[in-house]
Parts: C-alpha cells; structure tokens; sequence
C-alpha cells in the first residue's frame, strides 16, 4: 500500500486518504494529451483546405471506409431496420420511450417569460431551438445504439428542426442497429463516416456536406479533442471524452458487486478510468481480488484490463465526510452510489454528471434504457456543467419591449446618466435622443439628463 495521501476538505481539515491503487500520473497523461491536439490539429486543417478529398482520405486510413456517398438513401435506410428482428426493434423502441418521456418532462420545466417589470416595460425570454444540428454516436468499436437516442431524440424533443446525424462504420458496413435507432429517433439525415473527420466536415462545411449549427455527442479522445479545437466555429454540448466511473461504496455491497460495475465500465476503451471510493479497507481488498477474479473471464478483458491498470483506481478514506469531499474533488462523469444511505450523497453531493443511487440500479442502466440521459461531462467538467439534455439545444434569448412615453423616458434619463459614468457617449446619445422624442426634454448633445 502507497502512503497515505493528504487532501484537505472545505473547511480546510486535514484528512487520509489511502490510495490501495493508483492510476496514470498526470505526466503522462499530457504528454499523451499533447500527441492527441497535434493529430487532430492536423487532419482538421487538411480537411479546411481540400474539404471532401481530404474526409474521404482519412475514412480510408482509419476506417477503411470508402462509400459512393457518406449519406444512406431511405432504401438503405429501411434495408437496415429489415436486418432487425421484432424483438430488437422492440427494445430499441421501449429504450426511446423512456429517453423521450423524461426529456419531455425536462422541456415541459422550460417555461418562456413575459412580465411588466415597471409601468409600460415589458421584459421576456424565448427558449428557441437550435436550427442545424450533427449529433456524433459512436460506433468504431462498440455500437453503441443508446447515443442515439441521447441525442437525436433529446433533440427532436427540444424542436430542433434539422437534425444530422453520423456514425462510424462497424466492421466494414453501416451498423444496421445504430441507423434504426438513428431512423426511429428522428434524424433528418443519416451518414455513416466517423472520427475527426466526420466532426470537422460538420463544423466547415465541405463540397458534399453541409455545416451545421452545433456538434454534440461523446466520443474518444480524438473525437472529444476534435470537439474542442472546433468550439466557436460550432457549439458543442460539452467536452465529453472517455467515460468515467467512481463506485462509492460501504459494507452494505460485496466485492463482486464492486467489480462488476467497475469492469461495467473500464470496458468501454483503454483510457477510462474507474475508481472504488470506500470507508471499508475489507471491501476494497475484496474488490481488488474480484476484478482480477473478473478480469480472467470478462469477453473484454483485452481492453477492461488495460483500462483498469491504467487508470483504476481504489481508495479509503476513514469517514463519510471524507469520502464526500473526495468524490466532490474528483467529480466523475457516473457516480455510483452503494451505501447505507444513498441519499445523503445525493443531498451533500456537488460535484457529478449523474448519480446512481443503490445497488438496484446501476450506471448501464443510465447509458442504455431508463431515460437520463448518458452523454456526461467528464475530465472534472461536472464542477461546472451538467450532461447534455433538452436545454443545451435551446437558446434562451431575451427581449424587451417599451410600451409608453413615460416609461422610455423615465429609463432613458438613468441610463444617460449611467452611460456617461462610463464615458459611453454615443451610448448616452440614443438614450437622450428618447428623451427628447418621447420625454420632450431639451437634452444636450453628448450630455447627460440631468435629474428631475
């Protein structure tokens, strides 16, 4: 066991926290960082400059893909439904049922405003969709179906009225699962091309793609760094890289609970890292045997053990408060909940992208079927964001409107005088131009009202 580890919580006590494993340190992993800005730094400027030539290129390096046309027809389309069975299209169909139920709950809490703040002053706010949007699901290695729902429904929900939206190719064709889900969800377009090259044809525009207006949806490293670099030119839902898991757990589950949903979600790539939080040395022992118990027969130990040995991690701490304001500091994109009392994580808790509380529940649940939704902010961003849901494809803009003579002049007298506190001449000036017109008040040029 390493030494112990100080930390200091907020109010600045000091407490132990002993790592039984440690991931990557931090040195490495900008070096492998920096290699990842200058890949994709790379491809997007190559893509700016020869636009489809460049796309069709690098889906040939990195997918061997090279179709007559990244989009699907509607025949190619339906061939893909054709290739599901009953019973899968059931399942994909009951999983957006409760994605779109929730995210309609979700919308239906927006409420547009209008009020009159003063006599004759009306203020207000629209939330207005987004009108273009790309939504990014992964699809390389894993298929991962549910981000389709995640996100082209959320947006359909939200009233985006253009949704496109994209995948890799799966073992050398269109992964007929993921274009339902796609079809189902509502996308306007389907194209099957991925990586860094799908999102920067989305976000510049080439000779056969259109640009849109916003690029959500997680990815990897190249995918998320891809996101990164193109923010401003398009909006994003937020930085979502390789997936995160933090198990908070006492005495109240075993090690093999522990294990499997830490393997649950080390397997998505080598570079997601998940870490057991617990009050019990017992139950971290036990779970550092079950994980290697594990680990010799999972189907993807390949890539789990990697991730695990990579960047799992295992701590004790010695009290609840500990184990909270650790869990706050390293605010993971899934926090798992496994303890006597769930709820006060939940209560205490400031820092997550969504929480799982219980052992009845668990965070593939959230990824795949019960209607949160499962693109998360990952890499700390929980302390300042949230997930994707309907609202990060709303526009919540403002509006103002003066419906009298007496309220434009009783606003434009005070904002004179502010604008001229900030030397803001012409500001000042289309305010005294109202005092003249509507106050019928002899204003100086370039003065401020003077009180009543």
């Amino acid at each position: 066991m390493r030494a112990a580890q100080r930390c200091a919580i907020a109010h600045e006590e000091a407490v132990f926290i002993r790592y039984l494993k440690r991931g990557q340190d931090a040195d490495a992993a900008a070096a492998a960082d920096a290699k990842v800005r200058a890949t994709v730094e790379s491809i997007i400027s190559d893509i700016q400059a020869r636009g489809d030539a460049a796309v069709r290129r690098y889906s040939q390096q990195f997918d061997r893909w090279d179709p007559q046309d990244f989009a699907l027809s509607q025949d190619q389309i339906r061939a893909a439904v054709r290739e599901l069975s009953a019973g899968q299209i059931e399942d994909i169909k009951f999983a957006q049922v409760q994605i779109r139920n929730f995210a309609q709950i979700q919308r239906d809490s927006m409420r547009d405003v209008e009020v009159e703040t003063l006599p004759g002053v009306i203020l207000g706010h629209r939330h207005i969709p987004v009108n273009h949007v790309s939504c990014y699901i992964l699809g390389g290695k894993y298929p991962l179906i549910a981000s389709a729902h995640m996100s082209v429904l959320t947006a359909k929900v939200a009233g985006v009225p253009r949704v496109m939206s994209t995948a890799p190719p799966y073992q050398g064709r269109p992964h007929p699962a993921i274009v339902a889900a796609m079809h189902f969800a509502g996308a306007d377009e389907i194209l099957v091309l991925g990586g860094v090259q799908a999102v920067a044809a989305m976000a510049i525009s080439t000779q056969s793609i259109e640009p849109v207006d916003m690029i959500v949806g997680p990815g990897n490293m190249f995918v998320a760094e891809a996101k990164r670099q193109l923010y401003g030119r398009v909006g994003i839902d937020l930085f979502a890289g390789p997936t995160e898991t933090l198990i908070i757990a006492d005495e109240s589950v075993d090690g093999e609970m522990c294990a499997v949903d830490l393997l649950g979600q080390a397997e998505h790539g080598p570079t997601s890292p998940a870490v057991l939080l617990t009050n019990s040395e017992k139950l971290a022992q036990d779970s550092l045997i079950e994980v290697e118990r594990q680990l010799s027969r999972l189907p993807t130990a390949p890539i789990a053990s990697q991730s695990w040995a990579a960047h799992g991690e295992v701590i004790v701490c010695d009290t609840i408060d500990e184990m909270i304001a650790a869990a706050d500091e390293i605010a993971s994109e899934h926090v798992q909940v496994m303890t006597a009392d769930p709820d006060l994580f939940l209560r205490r808790m400031t820092n997550y992208g969504a929480l799982i509380l219980g052992p009845r529940t668990n965070v593939s649940f959230g990824d795949k079927v019960i209607g949160t939704n499962h693109t998360l902010p990952t890499n700390k961003n929980a302390r300042y964001t949230g997930g994707l849901w309907v609202g990060k494809f709303l526009k919540t803009c403002t509006y103002q409107r003066v419906l009298t003579d007496e309220a434009s002049a009783r606003i434009g007298a005070v904002c004179s005088r502010l604008c001229h506190m900030e030397n803001f001449a012409g500001h000042g000036e289309q305010a005294n131009l109202r005092m003249r017109r509507y106050g019928k008040r002899d204003v100086p040029w370039y003065e401020p009202v003077l009180g009543a």
